[in-house]
């Protein structure tokens, strides 16, 4: 678990384009700021300067993570692309592992990536046949965390990608390998409740925080609306709780 979470589960991802949405986001309510650019792909990567630049923006204020891109499973393009991510300051390192290349090499060998203070994440793509046996070889190769998103955004939302069963799978490998399990991939408001009872530590949100898709303008609204719900969600899981115990 990434010390940074602790606390807030589910905590609130949201992914942004600039320093101006960062601030957008920050003021709404997210937990993490994701920097990414949904034009480029479903991990599609900012410009190391413009992560500079929210990094700078939100200045301690929250963690954030930055995804590299929708990179082949390459040990040597994968450890560049990260290790230059991680020299911009953010404290998660997000890495996708796409279709179905071989990711253990890849994966031992961002292990040993000089990153400084940065943390890695796995995401595994819930549309290609995610292969759930890699999340204790993650684990054994210094990952802090794990998410499950989607590559191809038509596919459908999350929860539709993948039933709840195979979901509630994953976050319990995670959790019994030791790291900080993420949900993401289209999601709604009406995805949160139910994501949330599975125990995940994270969800992430770019698609349902904009005007009229995920390539589009931050919806403050859209942003106040799903951390109240997340709010609502962990009340509950509050309450719950305490009544157990």
């Amino acid at each position: 678990m990434i010390d940074i979470l602790k606390g807030r589960r589910p905590a609130f991802l949201a992914s942004v384009t600039s320093a101006a949405e960062a601030s957008l986001v920050l003021a709404g309510g997210a937990d993490v700021i994701d920097c990414k650019d949904p034009s480029a792909g479903a991990l599609g990567a900012l410009p190391e300067a413009v992560v500079r630049e929210i990094v700078a923006g939100v200045a301690g204020g929250l963690p954030v993570s930055a995804t590299v891109g929708d990179l082949p499973a390459q040990p040597s393009v994968l450890v560049d692309a990260a290790e230059r991510m991680a020299a911009t300051g953010v404290e998660i390192v997000k890495v996708g592992f796409f279709g179905d290349e071989d990711a253990r090499p890849a994966i031992s060998a961002l292990g040993k990536a000089k990153l400084g203070r940065a943390r890695l994440v796995a995401v595994l793509m819930a549309d290609q046949a995610p292969d759930f046996d890699l999340i204790p070889h993650l684990a054994a190769n210094n990952f802090a965390g794990v998410m499950l998103d989607t590559a191809n955004k038509a596919a459908g939302r999350l929860p539709t990608v993948l039933p709840a069963n195979e979901l509630s799978k994953f976050v319990l490998l995670a959790r019994k390998s030791g790291l900080m399990s993420g949900l993401a991939g289209s999601l709604r408001l009406e995805d949160i409740a139910p994501l949330a009872s599975l125990g995940s530590d994270v969800l992430g949100f770019r698609g349902a925080l904009c005007e009229t898709g995920r390539s589009s303008k931050l919806d403050p609204a859209r942003v106040t609306a799903v951390r109240l719900e997340i709010n609502r969600v962990q009340t509950i899981e509050t309450a719950r709780e305490k009544s157990v115990a």
